[in-house]
């Protein structure tokens, strides 16, 4: 690990692995199932300031993190890396800012198309963790779609959509 980088940092340049020893390539090489199953490495591949419920070994973005993503666009690539991985997993597919369905996209098969679930708080913090990590941008297109295909191929309740529209608000 570089001297000066963070554990979360380290994790993000392929330096160090998370608090079970995963490195960001074993993460983004497991199946749908193990994403869906597994609730302690969405933290580490989308960090924000504040503790989650569900992993207490996560690392909370601080401001030397968010300094180390503006500077650094190898970063701020693997981060998007990771947005394609979740994408998948939620049926969609990315090309730089434009954020779609994929034909296979259901109901029956994607649960976050569903009202409640995890899905909805891994969603809303992917949309603040790529604003924060300086890709607003990003975080924006992911937002919007999200909005969109949750509404309209899906039964995203009210209350969701109000979270991941308050998302991107620092």
């Amino acid at each position: 690990m570089s001297e000066s980088a963070t554990p979360l940092i380290a994790f993000y340049r392929g330096e160090a692995g998370d608090h079970k020893g995963r490195t960001l390539e074993d993460i983004w090489a497991l199946s749908p199932f193990w994403l869906e199953h597994t609730h302690d490495y969405v933290q580490w591949l989308f960090p924000i300031p504040e503790a989650g419920r569900f992993n207490g070994f996560a690392p909370l973005l601080g401001e030397a993190d968010r300094t180390a993503f503006a500077q650094d666009e190898a970063l701020r690539a693997n981060q998007r890396r990771s947005l394609d991985v979740m994408l998948t997993f939620f049926g969609l597919t990315r090309r730089a800012l434009v954020i779609e369905a994929l034909p296979e996209l259901n109901m029956r098969e994607h649960i976050w198309l569903k009202r409640g679930g995890h899905n909805h708080l891994r969603i809303s913090r992917i949309i603040r963790s790529l604003h924060l990590c300086q890709q607003p941008e990003l975080a924006a297109a992911f937002q919007q779609a999200m909005i969109e295909i949750g509404t309209t191929q899906g039964v995203v309740s009210e209350q969701s959509i109000g979270y991941w529209r308050a998302a991107n608000h620092s």
